[in-house]
């Protein structure tokens, strides 16, 4: 599947009409959110230079992020006008931008607005809806339309995209690395993206503070009965270790590595609420559906969730008896 190319057409024209356009990601951004937010809105600009393009994000770029362009022009929720069209990146229903109280005519139609996504649970909240499951990233997408109107890359804007790419496939280790990913990274590459900078700041440069805090998440580890290695981190791990949240992005993998597991699972506590991730490597697990229980979304394959209120810590311990031995008897 891929992006219908009317939908497309329809997206450049809804844009060459705006007054102002403003571009938004879900918070707490990965790779893909941001790389699409910044190579999405540096496009904008390229093409209609004569309309003022913003990127916007509750919780702005992480550290390990902030080597991409135009990262430091992110700011928060919007202030809008009449005349604004709204662009949302990786994002999947209004609430994950975190916007959807304080902002709700952002979503509730009364701004004509865009839709660039990958994730099975869209919901198709916006005007036009460039919604593609299949794609193994937003960013994905965005090349895909690219391609399709016949508009040019710039290196800055094919070093955002290969960033959401690479992100989003685990460096093209991840069972989602199609050859069609091979194809848009091909182009990017050609487009003069900086590859071994992306290569260099996600996969190979790690804070201190965010090895640290992976420890703890290494150490947590419990396997469940039902095949599943989880693993917790509270608040209080988060200020021993002087980690900001977005550093917890990228250690379920390691969880997920545990060898015969059916899927894994990161819980962490953050701001009076618990977000948790899920992965598996099989196929007939389908995580997504295990994160919709607690209203949450994404792929078979990745998923996650968040919910109020916080985590308690369970021991449990059982006595097993020797064989032979009989009660109120010591074992030999």
């Amino acid at each position: 599947m891929s992006i219908l190319r009317k939908d497309a057409e329809q997206m450049r024209s809804l844009l060459s009409q705006a007054k102002r356009i403003l571009c938004i990601c879900h918070r707490n951004p990965d790779g893909d959110a941001a790389g699409a937010l910044l190579g999405g809105g540096m496009l904008f600009e390229s093409l209609w230079p004569q309309i003022p393009v913003s990127f916007h994000c509750v919780d702005g770029v992480p550290a390990g992020l902030r080597f991409l362009p135009s990262a430091a022009r992110v700011q928060e929720a919007p202030m809008t006008q009449e005349g604004d069209v709204v662009v949302f990146f990786d994002c999947a229903e209004p609430k994950l931008t975190d916007m959807h109280f304080t902002h709700p005519h952002l979503f509730d139609g009364s701004m004509p607005s865009v839709v660039i996504d990958h994730h099975p649970s869209n919901t198709r909240f916006g005007t036009v809806h460039l919604v593609d499951p299949s794609a193994a990233s937003s960013c994905e997408i965005v090349v895909d339309v690219v391609a399709q109107l016949g508009w040019q890359l710039t290196p800055d804007i094919a070093t955002c995209l290969l960033t959401g790419v690479y992100t989003d496939t685990g460096g093209l280790l991840h069972s989602n690395t199609t050859s069609t990913v091979y194809r848009i990274v091909a182009q990017l590459l050609r487009a003069g993206a900086q590859r071994q900078a992306v290569v260099q700041a996600v996969f190979r440069t790690a804070q201190v503070s965010t090895l640290r805090l992976w420890g703890r998440v290494l150490e947590n580890i419990q396997i469940t009965e039902e095949g599943g290695a989880i693993s917790a981190v509270r608040e209080s791990d988060f200020r021993a270790t002087g980690a900001d949240y977005s550093e917890l992005t990228g250690a379920i993998d390691y969880v997920n590595a545990v060898p015969g597991m059916r899927f894994s699972m990161v819980l962490s506590e953050r701001g009076g609420a618990v977000k948790g991730s899920l992965r598996t490597l099989r196929d007939d697990v389908d995580v997504s559906a295990m994160a919709g229980t607690f209203s949450g979304g994404g792929h078979r394959r990745a998923a996650g969730f968040s919910v109020p209120g916080a985590l308690k810590p369970e021991v449990r311990w059982t006595v097993v008896q020797p064989e032979g031995a009989k009660n109120g008897e010591e074992g030999a």
